[in-house]
């Protein structure tokens, strides 16, 4: 497996170009399971997330051409059955059920796999299915799920769920009528998945606000679409600015995404300008880091996926700080981790209190999951020596390119094979 490398102590300066969203690109390119028309998305992110996601789709009977960051998707699906092989590689593949389910009356979907953050069960969205009108079981790991005759219906999700929410809205797509969907998430990949099943011909309102109604209709027909920037690496992003006490524009973004995580940023001390389409971030490292709370919630509020970074830029804040996770339970693996750079931090109950120092000195560290890896990246990136950071095909799951991104700012930092 192969492990990364980090020299720490260098500022990062330059420009940093976001790619497209891994979040909003998934359950864009599983609606394209809606219909046997051409369907091109463009501004698809290279991460192994979408090569497991493209795979699904193949096995399915599609064809895919990808061109760059541009995928090509088009024919026929051959089978209504997702197996647990292709589905255990990455919890949004459980995103196939609803498309399935509306276009054949039945599927029998496996229980998904994912980072390893905490239960998550997908009872939301089988309650849900139910709602729509099918007879839904889990027999030996599997959904199975069966309709003769799936109807619109009023919907009230007990938590705003961002994938039951998509498998909602894509399933009430291809029923005629009117699905109305209450308790919603609010997430920027909602909306874009919204912007894209309305070209495929389905009339959607609501998207982004609490409740979404969604005109289904029988048959649906090919689109384009442009998938928007990753609002989490545009994130990461300008905490390694902030970490490093860079001087850096994070481009090719929508500041309006991150307005929750500029914020916290500004009150420990960093300037940030927001253009369009960019975002300038500088100060730190020479100026006191101030100490900042935060709670992860539900959009607009603090990202859940952000909350591992931001506790390694607290790690060398002036002060007290604590970190509470609202969303999901078991996510704080990565603190043992950041313990070995020599950081101060206790997890007590939903939270964890760090007591910031000025230096951390360099460890072998290894990745948990996805956001904790980028969070063991960031304190490389201010640690003094070298880093040395294992099981990172965890970060090639939500990350394109991240070294080679990271060496264009300045930062000291290479892969090897072991």
């Amino acid at each position: 497996m192969d492990k990364i490398i980090i020299e720490g102590g260098h500022n990062l300066k330059g420009v940093v170009r976001i790619s497209g969203s891994k979040n909003a690109a998934l359950p864009v390119l599983f609606s394209t399971l809606l219909t046997d028309d051409k369907c091109l998305i463009a501004n698809v992110p290279d991460l192994k997330d979408i090569d497991a996601t493209l795979e699904l789709l193949e096995f399915f009977g599609k064809k895919v051409k990808r061109v760059k960051d541009t995928i090509e998707i088009s024919g026929k699906i051959a089978s209504v059955i997702a197996p647990y092989e292709l589905i255990k590689r990455m919890r949004a593949s459980f995103l196939v059920s609803g498309p399935l389910l509306a276009r054949f009356k039945k599927a029998r979907v496996a229980l998904p796999g994912g980072c390893a953050i905490g239960v998550r069960p997908v009872d939301i969205h089988l309650e849900g299915f139910s709602k729509l009108g099918a007879d839904v079981k889990v027999e030996k790991g599997y959904v199975v799920m069966d309709s003769r005759n799936l109807k619109p219906a009023y919907l009230h999700l007990r938590f705003p769920s961002v994938g039951a929410t998509e498998n909602m809205m894509m399933t009430a797509s291809l029923i005629d009528g009117r699905t109305v969907i209450h308790n919603v998430a609010h997430e920027p990949e909602i909306v874009d998945l919204a912007d894209f099943l309305s070209k495929l011909g389905v009339k959607i309102q609501g998207a982004g606000t609490d409740t979404v109604t969604v005109h289904g209709r029988n048959k649906l027909h090919g689109a384009c679409h442009r998938v928007i920037p990753d609002r989490i690496e545009t994130g990461t992003y300008l905490i390694a600015g902030a970490i490093s006490g860079g001087n850096i524009v994070v481009d090719d973004c929508i500041p309006e995404d991150v307005k929750t995580v500029i914020s916290k940023l500004i009150c420990a001390g960093f300037k940030v300008k927001r253009e369009n389409n960019s975002i300038h971030i500088t100060g730190g490292r020479g100026n006191k880091i101030k100490p900042v709370n935060v709670t992860t919630e539900t959009y607009p509020g603090f990202p859940t996926d952000l909350q591992a970074q931001w506790m390694a830029l607290m790690c060398i804040a002036d002060g007290r700080s604590v970190v509470r996770e609202n969303i999901f339970e078991n996510r704080f693996l990565h603190v043992g981790e950041l313990q070995r750079f020599g950081a101060k931090l206790r997890i007590k109950g939903d939270s964890v209190i760090i007591e910031g120092k000025s230096k951390l000195s360099s460890a072998p560290v290894m990745v948990s999951d996805l956001r904790a890896g980028a969070a063991l990246v960031l304190a490389g990136l201010v640690a003094e020596g070298k880093t040395v950071i294992s099981r990172v095909y965890h970060l090639d799951r939500g990350y394109e390119h991240l070294e080679k991104k990271l060496q264009k700012l300045g930062a000291k930092i290479h892969r090897i094979s072991d």
